[in-house]
């Protein structure tokens, strides 16, 4: 018996058990932003919207109340406002799972009012159905079991592309879950788009995006191709990548983790949910 055999079964499976079991992030991962409504001192503070870079965190001051808003598709998670805040009104959790099929769910928010207290929007509870139950089931009926991927870098750091190579190692092991990187789009079901769309590779993600055959889903992988990130449009960039093709699923991050492309991929062909809504207080 050759030695790696023997090896193998010594070791055993080494594969991770996500999503049937959820998976530990380290302590001090750079997760989810979370605000804290009870903590936070309003418009007189404003210290976590001054260090934010990417301007995730944003300020909407109306007659009777003043909203602070976390857009998670800009967020790099890099943790200044954190650092920023001296009531600790925003946290970074070990929440990776943010995958969204909605850009709008991707935006959160609380409501500091006149006395300086924060409430939740009371129209956030009245939140629209995501997704019919008949399309949600078609396209778990047609993606549901065998996925193929066709990935397209539109002009990212290779920050995305690190975290989607280690999904083919050993221990993350994307094949599992019947989900397959396929070189050609005409053989692919899904899309896989990072980084900001440079103008140069705006023409290619469109013809990628067209000779893949229906039904096909788009999905955009990382702050840059969520929105753009840092990168806002100019001579060089265009942005999010819904400014060229029309996206399915958002996967925030930067870069997002290879549990929050599983979760995102599962999303995508239902075989998942979204665990954000849009408006929600984030607590």
């Amino acid at each position: 018996m050759a030695l790696w055999t023997l090896k193998g079964i010594m070791t055993g499976i080494v594969s991770g058990r996500y999503p049937d079991e959820p998976e530990a992030m380290p302590d001090g991962y750079r997760g989810r932003p979370t605000l804290h409504q009870e903590r936070c001192a309003g418009d007189t503070c404003r210290r976590c919207v001054e260090v934010c870079l990417p301007k995730a965190l944003t300020w909407t001051t109306g007659s009777e109340a003043t909203e602070l808003r976390l857009d998670y598709s800009r967020c790099v998670f890099c943790g200044l406002c954190e650092e920023a805040c001296p009531e600790q009104a925003v946290t970074l959790t070990r929440n990776v799972e943010l995958a969204a099929r909605r850009k709008a769910d991707l935006t959160v928010g609380l409501r500091i009012l006149g006395n300086g207290h924060a409430s939740s929007d009371a129209s956030a509870a009245d939140l629209e159905a995501e997704i019919e139950s008949t399309l949600r089931d078609e396209i778990t009926r047609v993606f549901g079991r065998s996925l193929h991927i066709r990935h397209v870098d539109a002009g990212s750091c290779n920050g995305c592309e690190s975290e989607l190579q280690a999904l083919n190692n050993p221990y993350y092991n994307l094949h599992r879950l019947g989900i397959f990187f396929t070189p050609s789009p005409r053989f692919a079901d899904l899309l896989l788009v990072t980084g900001p769309v440079t103008r140069p590779m705006e023409e290619p993600l469109r013809n990628a995006y067209e000779a893949m055959a229906e039904p096909k889903l788009v999905v955009a992988v990382g702050a840059c191709a969520c929105s753009g990130g840092i990168f806002p449009p100019t001579a060089f960039t265009l942005g999010g990548v819904d400014r060229i093709v029309p996206v399915d699923v958002y996967i925030p991050g930067c870069p997002p983790p290879p549990v929050a492309l599983m979760h995102g991929l599962l999303v995508a062909v239902g075989r998942l949910e979204p665990k954000i809504r849009a408006g929600a207080v984030n607590t």
